[in-house]
């Protein structure tokens, strides 16, 4: 998969493990995303900051979108602990999550699984603005890592924008951590 991400030099690509973390990223990713590298352990995952951290991780989606893109975060989780087994990094992960967010246990109890990544979806930049995007998926064979890529279509607004994140790269985000107590 990195030979592949490695070519994807114009859309917003990255590689994530079936628990949300974020593995490796290209520029446009990293600008549209921001710089998760500091994370270690359960913060590492995404879907544990969704749900631990909103006020953070939630603002690159449009409120309306909030609810869908939760529900998806945990039916993907039923779906990678149904994979791993009882003993495994997801268990603690859905462990932990349960007792510190009631939105989570609610949405676990719905007992939802999928692996939902292939759609079309509004991201929000903090300079750009929303980018409307469909997202591809292609997954290892074992399914346990996933790599997204972010296109739009051709000479649309959001093309544009897309375009202009590789001339960002990283920059807004130094200052974003700063802001944020974390650089």
């Amino acid at each position: 998969m990195l030979r592949v991400l490695d070519r994807l030099a114009g859309p917003p690509a990255l590689i994530i493990s079936a628990l949300g973390e974020t593995l490796v990223r290209n520029e446009p990713a990293q600008a549209l995303f921001g710089d998760v590298s500091h994370y270690t352990g359960l913060e590492r995952s995404e879907v544990y900051r969704w749900f631990v951290r909103p006020e953070t991780e939630r603002r690159r989606y449009p409120e309306h979108d909030r609810d869908r893109q939760s529900r998806a975060q945990v039916a993907s989780l039923r779906a990678a602990l149904a994979a791993t087994g009882p003993n495994s990094r997801a268990t603690e992960l859905v462990r932990e999550l349960t007792r510190k967010s009631p939105e989570f246990a609610a949405l676990w109890d719905e007992q939802e699984v999928h692996r939902r990544f292939a759609d079309h979806k509004t991201l929000i930049h903090p300079d750009l603005g929303e980018i409307e995007v469909d997202c591809q998926v292609l997954f290892t064979e074992d399914q346990s890592q996933a790599l997204l890529v972010l296109t739009a279509p051709p000479r649309s607004e959001a093309a544009g924008k897309l375009e202009l994140l590789t001339v960002l790269g990283s920059q807004q985000f130094s200052g974003e951590r700063q802001q944020q107590g974390l650089g």
